[in-house]
C-alpha cells in the first residue's frame, strides 16, 4: 500500500507539473504574438508573400474541411484585394494520394487565382517546417500567414524566433466545434517551444533556394 501511495503520489505531480508547462506556454505563445493576428482584412498590412499553411482539404469523416475551405478563400481575397502579390502554399507531400499543395493549388485556381501567382513548397509537413523554409528555401521573411487564428498563434512565435516580420491573417469563419482542434493545438504549442529553445529542431527537408515569382 505504501508503495501505491507513493506512485500515485509520483504520478499526481508529474500530471500538475505537466499542465502547468502547457498552460505557462501557452500563455507565453499568446501574449508574444496576440497583437500581430488580424481579424479585419482591412486594417492589414501588404506584403508581397501570403504563406498558406496546409491542411487536409477533407475531415477524417469524409465531410470537406471548413479549415481549408478558409484558409483558401482568405487568401484568394487577400490576393484579389492586393494585400498580397503572390501565394506560397506549404503542405505535407506525404504520397501521391495525399498532396496537400496540389490540392490547395487547385482550391485556389479555382477560387480564380492564375497559377503564376502560386507556388508550391512540398516538404511542409509540420508548421516549422513551412515557416523556417519560407525564410530559408523561399527567401521570405516578411510575410502574411494564412491559417486560422489559434493556429497563428504558433506559426507566429516560430516567425517571431527565426527573426521574420510576419501577421496572420485568421481565417476564421469557420461553424463546426473546434475544441479537439484546439486542445490539441494547445499541446502543439508546447512542443513548439520544446522544438526551438530546447532541442533546436530543424525542418526535415531543407535543399536548394528557390526564386518566387513576384
Amino acid at each position: 500500500m505504501k508503495i501505491l501511495k507513493v506512485v500515485l503520489k509520483i504520478f499526481t505531480f508529474s500530471f500538475i507539473f505537466l499542465l502547468l508547462i502547457v498552460l505557462v506556454t501557452n500563455l507565453w505563445i499568446y501574449f508574444a504574438t496576440k497583437d500581430q493576428v488580424y481579424k479585419d482584412m482591412g486594417d492589414l498590412p501588404q506584403q508581397d508573400v501570403g504563406l498558406v499553411l496546409g491542411t487536409s482539404n477533407y475531415l477524417m469523416n469524409g465531410d470537406p474541411n471548413p479549415f481549408f475551405r478558409e484558409r483558401m478563400k482568405t487568401a484568394a481575397k487577400l490576393y484579389k484585394t492586393g494585400k498580397i502579390k503572390h501565394i506560397l502554399v506549404s503542405g505535407d507531400n506525404r504520397s501521391r494520394y495525399y498532396n496537400e499543395p496540389i490540392k490547395m493549388r487547385k482550391a485556389l485556381i479555382k477560387l480564380g487565382i492564375p497559377a503564376e501567382a502560386i507556388t508550391l513548397d512540398y516538404a511542409g509537413l509540420r508548421t516549422l517546417d513551412s515557416i523556417v523554409r519560407c525564410k530559408k528555401i523561399f527567401g521570405q521573411d516578411h510575410i502574411i500567414i494564412i491559417t486560422q487564428s489559434f493556429h497563428g498563434l504558433r506559426a507566429l512565435f516560430i516567425s517571431n524566433y527565426y527573426d521574420m516580420e510576419a501577421v496572420v491573417m485568421g481565417a476564421d469563419n469557420i461553424s463546426i466545434s473546434m475544441i479537439n482542434v484546439k486542445m490539441r493545438e494547445c499541446l502543439a504549442r508546447t512542443l513548439a517551444v520544446w522544438d526551438l529553445y530546447i532541442v533546436k529542431k530543424e525542418p526535415k527537408f531543407l535543399g536548394k533556394k528557390e526564386t518566387l515569382n513576384l
